[in-house]
């Protein structure tokens, strides 16, 4: 299903007055299954944040949020919560996704029982996964910290897709990476693509990950699409 956005405005009240101050301002896109959507723009423009609504992990000031021609915010919870499984969100630090206190093991376990998966398949599903983002089983009983940063978004994309996303929203999944491991990580995101139809938003600032990865581009400029 796609996932789009309808004049969608953030802005909020700072300082001691309550000033207000505008993040997103009539914001309009659209994010269609097996397409690559690249959000470009500079820090502090507003596309995090944009992510962020339509991952509806925020609630847009103005505006509507549509999975699937639906509204998110009118949807009773039974709805909302298999929208939030269907559109899923990759952060920038992979290391900072995962709990660094519990072993890599331990974290795709969470999600498995979050999945009501039976525990006897647990293992299973845990090789089935790591052999699709291409990682080695020995790293099961490592944390966080003691695997690399590529290896890292790698768990942090195989955790997301064991919840079955129609619609992942990317942001800036490899600015952390060093070049050769963000060349890797871009392929597998690309082949993901092709075997299971979902539809990405890339959110990023560098135009060689966005010429690479996308098919249409939106540019975004304090809050404003341009």
């Amino acid at each position: 299903m796609r996932l789009c956005s309808e004049n969608v405005s953030m802005s909020y009240r700072t300082g001691y007055f309550g000033k207000r101050s505008t993040i997103l301002e009539g914001a309009n896109l659209e994010i269609l299954p097996g397409r690559t959507l690249g959000l470009v723009g500079g820090s502090g423009s507003g596309k995090t944040t944009l992510g962020k609504v339509l991952a509806g992990l925020e609630r847009p000031s103005e505006g509507r949020v549509l999975f699937g021609g639906r509204d998110i915010w009118k949807m009773e919870a039974r709805d909302f919560r298999l929208f939030r499984r269907k559109v899923q969100m990759v952060f920038q630090d992979p290391e900072g996704s995962l709990n660094p206190m519990k072993s890599i093991e331990r974290s795709i376990q969470e999600v498995l029982s979050l999945l009501k998966v039976p525990k006897r398949d647990w293992h299973e599903r845990t090789l089935d996964m790591l052999q699709t983002v291409g990682l080695s089983e020995e790293l099961l009983g490592r944390r966080p910290s003691q695997v690399s940063g590529g290896q890292n978004q790698r768990i942090a994309l195989g955790r997301v897709l064991l919840l079955e996303p129609e619609i992942i929203i990317l942001d800036e999944p490899t600015s952390a990476l060093d070049i050769s491991v963000q060349a890797q990580v871009l392929h597998l995101l690309r082949e993901l693509q092709r075997e299971r139809g979902m539809g990405y938003l890339l959110i990023t600032h560098s135009a060689q990950v966005v010429s690479f990865m996308a098919h249409d581009i939106a540019v975004i400029e304090r809050g404003r699409l341009v």
